[in-house]
């Protein structure tokens, strides 16, 4: 029996990356997991290869910016699985990214940058809370990142934004005993990553505490600890897995 037998989770731009290890991991845990994402050859992809293993799991397409689509995600979990008990709020505009500055980026890409990067969790949270505290609970993990105490642009504020929201919805959904942390990775070694800073996420290995990139399989166990019962009392949280990288 795993961890998370008969539980359901939701995992946000989990067709790739990090978010698939996550998806992966809480499959083979047990858990029903829904692949969240616009990604569709990605997202069917993984979902196939979990019921491949003998898991149980359902592709959505899901624009977590969209308050109608993120709705729709959560009552097909729903209907399919009985039920929920976990949201991890994964989904990001990164591998794609524009670079720029604040003070010169074309004004309608940052709104719409910000309603996935930033929006987006708090719009798949508005959604899925009524259903975790109809289950008694549950918990929800979102994905932040070093960014937020480095200088980043509008991905760092955005990550700011993340690390904000993960503590005033600790306080408003605690009363329903549902669970609100982040995890903050560093340099992790993605097909994202890689697209986006190529030969210079090696340089970022220099500044490590520990000399290597992050591997998505690195950041399992976090969220797996924060969406588990080992971490009952843990709410308002932004854990850094990060090799080092930040202090504080």
């Amino acid at each position: 029996m795993g961890r998370f037998e008969g539980r359901v989770a939701i995992v946000t731009g989990a067709a790739q990356g990090i978010g698939e290890a996550y998806a992966l991991s809480l499959a083979a845990e047990g858990a029903a997991v829904v692949i969240a994402d616009l990604n569709e050859t990605g997202g069917h992809a993984v979902a196939a290869k979990i019921v491949a293993d003998g898991g149980r799991a359902l592709f959505v397409r899901t624009d977590v910016s969209d308050a109608a689509s993120a709705t729709a995600c959560v009552e097909r979990t729903v209907a399919e699985f009985g039920g929920l008990d976990h949201l991890v709020n994964n989904a990001a505009i990164y591998g794609d990214m524009a670079f720029d500055l604040l003070i010169t980026v074309d004004w309608d890409y940052y709104r719409r940058f910000m309603s996935v990067n930033l929006d987006g969790a708090l719009v798949m949270t508005r959604a899925a809370y009524p259903h975790l505290q109809a289950r008694g609970g549950g918990t929800i993990v979102n994905q932040s990142s070093t960014a937020a105490w480095l200088y980043s642009g509008f991905y760092g504020l955005a990550k700011v934004g993340i690390n904000g929201l993960t503590q005033q919805l600790a306080h408003e959904l605690g009363g329903m005993n549902i669970r609100v942390n982040a995890i903050a990775p560093g340099p992790t070694d993605t097909e994202a990553t890689r697209k986006q800073a190529g030969d210079a996420a090696r340089q970022l290995v220099k500044g490590l505490a520990l000399k290597r990139l992050g591997r998505p399989d690195d950041l399992v166990g976090a969220c797996l600890y924060l969406l588990g019962e080992e971490s009952a009392w843990v709410t308002g949280q932004v854990l850094n897995v990060d090799g080092g990288q930040v202090f504080r």
